[in-house]
């Protein structure tokens, strides 16, 4: 999927408060204890005026649970259950319906170096967006279902397995973020919340669309030396991460950056350093 610069500028820091020591702790012991049921999911956008739109898919028929997660896992957990979609982005999806729907699949799992997120590279001779990281996911197909429930799911496991190599069997889905919206696309997208519970191995699929497929320590991700702010030429600036000799930026790190917040994992980092973009980003 396409990772437009400046499409996630983060909303004004609200709603669950910060934990810095759990924030130091993450990557290395873990804190915090997870919930169990269900991730609350189908709740409409607040103040958005006109026909409301539900925030999130709802799951019928489909188990997210977040039953026998680890327990630094706990945090994301609440965080899903509460965050609002204002506060993850000011680019919601239209309330006329329109926009393509699609997915994307934000999977944890366990590293040698501790809890550890799953991103791809797009492959370098790409016209749009070359070379630029991004979750695995895209938009979705019939036979995923229906856009309202359950099709997001398949369609962030199913792009997931496609792109590279992953068995979905492996997967918990735990939660479900709100709907966001990438506006130069016309993007409508889920981010899908995965427990990688039983890990397989990864590889870049199709060498003509993706580069390589690599993990990285959330460790690694909240380290403020490994934070910046990225400038695109156009003007649009945003949350990017330096980290596996990759620039994480756009839409990714977007996502990332509100877990990170939101979860209380977010350490002090400075804002003022600036990573700037080329014209073909």
């Amino acid at each position: 999927m396409g990772d437009p610069a400046g499409d996630l500028t983060p909303a004004p820091a609200a709603g669950p408060a910060k934990d810095t020591a759990r924030a130091r702790a993450v990557g290395h012991t873990g804190t915090g204890r997870a919930t169990t049921g269900r991730a609350a999911v189908g709740r409409p956008a607040p103040g958005r005026g006109g026909a409301e739109q539900p925030a999130r898919p709802r799951t019928d028929g489909l188990a997210v649970t977040s039953e026998g997660l680890p327990d630094w896992l706990g945090p994301v957990v609440r965080a899903a259950e509460a965050v609002e979609p204002e506060q993850m982005s000011r680019f919601l999806p239209p309330e006329s319906g329109a926009g393509r729907q699609s997915a994307v699949l934000v999977l944890f799992g366990e590293g040698p170096r501790g809890p550890e997120l799953l991103l791809m590279e797009r492959a370098s001779q790409l016209r749009s967006h070359g070379g630029q990281p991004s979750f695995p996911g895209g938009a979705l197909d019939p036979e995923d279902g229906d856009p309202a429930t359950t099709g997001p799911l398949r369609a962030a496991l199913r792009e997931a397995e496609e792109e590279t190599g992953l068995d979905p069997a492996g997967v918990q889905i735990f939660g479900v973020l709100p709907r966001l919206y990438i506006p130069v696309s016309g993007f409508v997208v889920t981010p899908v919340l995965g427990w990688w519970r039983e890990p397989t191995p990864v590889r870049a699929v199709d060498s003509g669309e993706t580069a390589r497929v690599f993990t990285v320590p959330v460790a690694d991700l909240t380290d403020p030396a490994n934070r910046a702010t990225a400038v695109h030429p156009r003007g649009h600036a945003g949350p990017a991460f330096l980290v596996e000799s990759a620039l994480v930026w756009g839409f990714t790190a977007g996502v990332i950056d509100r877990i990170v917040h939101y979860a209380g994992w977010e350490r002090p980092w400075d804002r003022a350093k600036r990573v700037p973009l080329d014209w073909h980003a």
